[in-house]
């Protein structure tokens, strides 16, 4: 079974190398609309998926940090990204550049991270991500899926070659969530004991 949950954020970059000059030499944003879509083969005690309401702690905070940041590909100018890290409190650097294809793969991969490390509490079963599709425009989208994470050629991603700035990290609910991500610490979600009433 499926379930799917939007988020929006405004974000800003460039990406070096596509066909359009506007695209490739100017900072431009986007309004993003994200689709994430979770699966499972079987339903927790609510008979959910996976709570909407737990999508509303770590992950949304997750792809929120991408709100009024300026994604940037590591490989960029760096004259160019140290302007971003000086005129920019909040950005966000990636081992591939910031089309909307890698976003949807970027993501992809963030929220199955985490959903890894996620040690749940009211019986949730095989939940993973389905899919992520990107929405940088109203008539333009990207989607991806596990292949597409998992395709080299696509570019590798890991938890240590994704940075975020130190304001994106500030506002996080815990400033530490990304370090212990990569440490392999679990989550507890949520941290509070579910209380059953028959």
């Amino acid at each position: 079974m499926l379930i799917r949950k939007l988020f929006k954020f405004e974000n800003a970059h460039i990406v070096r190398n596509c066909t359009s000059d506007r695209c490739k030499y100017s900072i431009h944003g986007h309004s993003y609309k994200v689709e994430l879509l979770l699966k499972a083969s079987k339903l927790d005690h609510g008979q959910m998926v996976y709570d909407f309401g737990l999508l509303k702690g770590m992950i949304k905070e997750l792809i929120d940090s991408f709100d009024h940041a300026i994604c940037f590909w590591q490989q960029d100018d760096m004259t160019y990204i140290e302007a971003c890290k000086t005129f920019s409190a909040r950005w966000i650097a990636l081992p591939v550049s910031p089309s909307a294809e890698q976003l949807s793969r970027v993501l992809f991969f963030l929220v199955q991270q985490l959903l890894q490390a996620t040690v749940t509490k009211n019986g949730e079963g095989d939940v993973e991500v389905y899919s992520v599709i990107v929405h940088e425009t109203d008539t333009g989208y990207a989607q991806s899926f596990i292949e597409d994470i998992e395709n080299i050629q696509m570019g590798i991603l890991s938890l240590d070659q994704i940075h975020f700035s130190d304001q994106v990290m500030a506002e996080w609910t815990d400033s530490n969530m990304y370090q212990k991500l990569q440490n392999g610490l679990q989550f507890i979600n949520p941290e509070v004991e579910l209380q059953v009433k028959l």
